[in-house]
């Protein structure tokens, strides 16, 4: 799992990885740069910046989408990646949109889609 999130994630401008809390972060900006993803260290979950609107609509259906520790009160939404049925179109699109919400302004402008696998 954790190769399918690095590919998404890396796969955006600029982004990085950073390993924090013996876990993957992955970030964009100057310096240490501002994270937009976390992943367990085996890629079963990851948490993600979310837009307001969709992260009701999405901790509203319940599983695989919950309220993360830590990051969680903060606008961000958990999701468990490990199940085969994952629709991995959807976590790109959520990855992309953590990103943009995340990124500088002309990085985030130049993404029009979301990473494919």
């Amino acid at each position: 799992m954790i190769d399918q999130v690095r590919r998404l994630c890396l796969g955006l401008p600029e982004a990085f990885e950073v390993e924090a809390w013996d876990h993957p972060t992955f970030r964009v900006g100057a310096g240490k740069g501002k994270i937009f993803c976390i992943a367990a260290a085996d890629g079963a979950t990851i948490s993600l910046k979310a837009d307001p609107l969709e992260r009701e609509a999405l901790l509203a259906q319940g599983e695989p989408f919950y309220v993360p520790p830590y990051v969680g009160s903060k606008g961000w939404v958990g999701i468990r990646v490990e199940d085969r049925r994952t629709d991995w179109k959807e976590i790109a699109e959520l990855i992309a949109t953590s990103y943009c919400l995340t990124a500088p302004k002309r990085l985030a402008e130049t993404v029009m889609k979301p990473p494919s696998l």
